[in-house]
């Protein structure tokens, strides 16, 4: 795993400040605090125990709260010059905290599970941050995810198979979560190249040809920023050609549906059965099973997409398939009313599986987690389902998904030789 080492010296002077605040946050309440709490000399006091415990109690608080300042000062989608010197703060912040202290943590976004969450060996990833790129680089663009199992098992996953599908492109990644690429650097190390990062470097590296292949699902909002963001370096290379996302073109309504759509429905199908036990979906559906598919959700009209992917899956005759969002948008997706399609349509038994090309934060706490409002949780609830199960994994360990990918990336370049 290749790391380049940014920091400046203005940076490191930072953090070394930071930290320093921090430790002395750390210890034993300041003067200032133990003498706002001690009792005055005329009052009778039996034992020094309560004072003590309190103090303690407000010197863990203190502590606490420092570090969720830090973690929140980091959790921004706007990279600075003291980005760097801020992740090490914050990580050394966490790091020096007792067990009793970490619980305590709690911000805007900070909580415990920032950096005391396993959620996998980020040593197994390669960030693909090197230079000596040579004139051909195949730049992959993700949202990105925190979550490293399924970051190597996911966009490794489909990096790996676009390096072994064109040996003479040099592969990159970019993700573009600055607010990711913060998470994973402070409590990992590990450090991920922005899109601005990712496109200098290309340009610092002399590349002539340039392939932009995105992750996303769909020609949503973050497609259209990485489009943005590309077409201002475009005239700094030779040729550059942007691949479609995973569910190809959008197409006009509901109804419209394409080769790319159909493809996905029946690689995700196919893979979810087969977790389940199943033969095929035919099988599953005689069992009374049905398979819903969690996705994001958006505002914008590439809405439609998820609409036509349930089209699509009534196409090719999976009646026991249903698609979901997070958002609930389209309408149609929301929980709730994908409870009452399954309910009308008498299934018993209920898996749930991401339509999301990683399984991270919304896989893990919005599809499968144990609060109230998540999906499964509003499942059972609901009182009329003998068993519901999920499956937590992205589409990008697919390998027909990745087929997809490489065969948009195919398109792309082939479009640069005319």
């Amino acid at each position: 795993m290749k790391h380049n080492n940014l920091k400046k010296p203005a940076a490191v002077l930072t953090a070394l400040a930071l930290a320093a605040a921090l430790l002395a946050g750390c210890g034993a309440a300041s003067d200032s605090m133990a003498a706002s709490s001690a009792p005055a000399e005329s009052e009778a006091v039996s034992t020094e125990t309560p004072a003590e415990s309190a103090d303690e109690g407000d010197a863990d608080e203190v502590a606490a709260k420092k570090c969720a300042d830090l973690i929140d000062a980091i959790y921004v989608q706007e990279r600075t010059d003291d980005t760097d010197a801020q992740c090490e703060a914050a990580k050394q912040a966490w790091d020096t905290l007792t067990d009793t202290q970490k619980e305590l943590v709690e911000g805007e976004n900070a909580d415990p599970d920032y950096f005391g969450r396993n959620t996998g060996d980020a040593n197994l990833d390669d960030s693909r941050n090197g230079d000596e790129i040579g004139e051909n680089e195949l730049l992959v663009v993700s949202f990105g995810t925190s979550f490293n199992s399924s970051r190597v098992a996911d966009i490794k996953g489909i990096e790996d198979a676009l390096q072994a599908a064109y040996p003479d492109w040099s592969v990159r990644r970019a993700f573009t979560a600055q607010i990711i690429i913060n998470h994973v650097q402070a409590r990992d190390g590990e450090k991920i190249d922005n899109m601005k990062q990712a496109l200098d470097r290309a340009v610092a590296n002399g590349v002539k040809n340039l392939v932009v292949q995105p992750t996303h699902l769909m020609h949503g909002a973050e497609y259209d920023e990485m489009c943005e963001a590309v077409n201002e370096y475009a005239d700094k290379f030779e040729s550059v050609a942007i691949a479609e996302p995973l569910l190809g073109e959008v197409g006009a309504d509901a109804t419209e549906i394409n080769a790319d759509k159909e493809a996905v429905a029946t690689a995700i199908t196919t893979e979810a059965v087969a977790a389940a036990g199943y033969d095929d979906a035919a099988a599953a559906a005689a069992d009374g099973t049905a398979f819903v598919f969690m996705g994001h959700g958006t505002s914008h009209t590439a809405k439609i997409s998820y609409s036509q992917m349930q089209m699509t899956m009534q196409t090719l005759g999976y009646d026991n398939v249903f698609i979901g969002t997070v958002e609930g948008e389209p309408e149609d997706t929301a929980c709730e009313a994908v409870i009452e399609k399954i309910k009308e349509a008498g299934y018993t038994k209920v898996v749930l599986r991401p339509l999301m090309v990683v399984a991270g934060d919304h896989a893990n706490n919005d599809m499968a987690g144990d609060d109230a409002d998540s999906w499964l949780s509003q499942f059972k609830a609901a009182g009329c389902f003998d068993s519901v199960d999920t499956q937590i994994a992205g589409l990008g360990e697919i390998a027909d998904v990745q087929q997809i990918y490489i065969d948009h990336t195919k398109a792309a370049i082939d479009s640069l030789n005319g």
